[in-house]
């Protein structure tokens, strides 16, 4: 049975850091890519981040660029999410996803999904 769990999720204040993890467990964590997506109130769920399955490639949302950072580490089957300089728009619940034909930018390309964290950022 596949299992992704979130953690690390909290409340901040704008310009403070979170970083969040997702740890895997009932597949070939290698062999997958991985994503974060996240979702606010009354929205619908959007791109965050992708990484291959090396770890060696990303891709971030715009919103997203040069603040976040997703690096994966496969020895302990673990994502994360490093966030910095967080704003009021960051407020989400943060979800990450894997699937094993590689990374995509739409959630229903993903075969996988967590539980998710929220993420609270206070202004």
């Amino acid at each position: 049975q596949v299992q992704l769990v979130e953690s690390g999720g909290g409340l901040v204040q704008a310009g403070g850091s979170l970083r969040l993890s997702c740890t895997a467990s009932g597949l070939t964590f290698s062999t997958y890519a991985m994503a974060w997506f996240r979702q606010a109130p009354g929205k619908e769920r959007e791109f965050v981040s992708a990484i291959d399955r090396s770890g060696k490639a990303t891709d971030y949302a715009s919103s997203v660029k040069g603040r976040f950072t997703a690096s994966r580490d496969n020895a302990k089957t673990a994502l994360y999410l490093q966030m910095n300089s967080l704003k009021p728009e960051d407020t989400a619940v943060y979800y990450c996803a894997a699937d094993i034909k590689g990374w995509s930018k739409l959630t229903r390309a993903y075969e996988y999904w967590g539980q998710g964290t929220q993420v609270t950022v206070s202004s």
